[in-house]
């Protein structure tokens, strides 16, 4: 069997790729099987074939996946949280960029007058 190549795969529906991942699970068992009953060479070299493509089509059936829920929710208010950017911590907290244009305003202290702080900041957002 031939090295399956992506492109193709991603043409296909999702019925089809899991056909073909069964197909390829079992010529894999079918080989192990040889393998273990002291098969030919080239029915040997063929199990790393076969694993790579089995590898490549559950990612392409991961990745149909993927994409089929970042369209569910495109115009959602909430995101999962395996679909939004990874980025790092510190960025995820930082304020957003329309966030940050707002400005802070300091109101004065009026009541009770013997207080060390003499302003009080409130954040002048929507």
């Amino acid at each position: 069997m031939a090295r399956i190549k992506v492109h193709e795969l991603r043409q296909k529906s999702k019925t089809e790729l899991l056909n073909q991942l069964n197909d390829l699970k079992a010529e894999l068992a079918l080989l192990r099987v040889a393998k273990v009953t002291g098969g030919a060479p080239n029915k040997l070299s063929k199990i790393k074939v076969v694993r790579l493509s089995i590898a490549q089509v559950l990612t392409v059936i991961s990745q149909k996946q993927k994409a089929a829920l970042r369209e569910a929710y495109k115009n959602k208010k909430f995101l999962p949280l395996d679909l939004r950017p990874k980025k790092t911590r510190a960025i995820r907290r930082q304020l957003t960029k329309r966030q940050s244009f707002f400005k802070i305003i300091l109101v004065p202290l009026t009541e009770p007058s013997n207080v060390v702080l003499e302003t009080r900041s409130f954040w002048n957002g929507p």
